[in-house]
């Protein structure tokens, strides 16, 4: 199995950009389904979340954490997790 996903890639790394994308959807499609909604459609409510997100920030809605203090969290979640 190994050596058929290992010449799988090699034939997908010839393909061009826009052609590994597709191939790309298409697994995505295969694992998740079909998307309820038109690209477009996504697209429109990703920019409403964003523009939500954008006017609680500068409403003061938005807690900010550090950098910093994510990754060190991040870590220590991935240590927890590895130590198991």
């Amino acid at each position: 199995m190994a050596a058929l996903l290992k010449e799988i890639e090699d034939q997908a790394l010839q393909l061009s950009p826009q052609e590994r994308g597709e191939l790309i959807h298409r697994l995505i499609v295969s694992l998740e389904g079909t998307p309820e909604d038109s690209p477009e459609a996504i697209t429109r409510a990703w920019d409403e979340e964003i523009a939500r997100r954008v006017a609680d920030m500068e409403a003061g809605r938005t807690e900010w954490v550090p950098a910093e203090e994510v990754f060190k969290e991040i870590d220590e979640i991935i240590a927890a997790a590895r130590a198991r």
